[in-house]
């Protein structure tokens, strides 16, 4: 049962990590407009916009924060993200040694 808890710390530790790479070349491709036409660009916008628009929308609407452009969602999802990972992957290490 242990190494269960463990191959799941890893996948979603991989997981995440993969996450947060797509997340930084998603604020990255803002800098350069790409072409909204192009697959790999959608996919992109696809996969991040589900963490990224709650985010935004929460930064904006409710707390009224408005950095003249500057959009800071990439950076408050990426620290969300990694506290996420920090706490999961330590969860479940320690369940996995708790049935050692």
């Amino acid at each position: 049962m242990s190494n269960v808890f463990i191959l799941l710390a890893l996948a979603i530790d991989k997981i995440l990590w993969i996450y947060s790479i797509v997340i930084i070349v998603r604020a990255l491709m803002s800098w350069f407009r790409p072409n909204p036409d192009n697959p790999l660009v959608r996919f992109i916008y696809g996969i991040t916009d589900p963490v990224l628009n709650p985010v935004r929308d929460l930064l904006v609407r409710r707390l009224g924060l408005n950095l003249g452009g500057l959009d800071i969602s990439p950076l408050i999802a990426l620290v969300a993200i990694h506290f996420f990972r920090i706490i999961a992957v330590d969860l479940l290490e320690r369940l996995a040694w708790a049935f050692v």
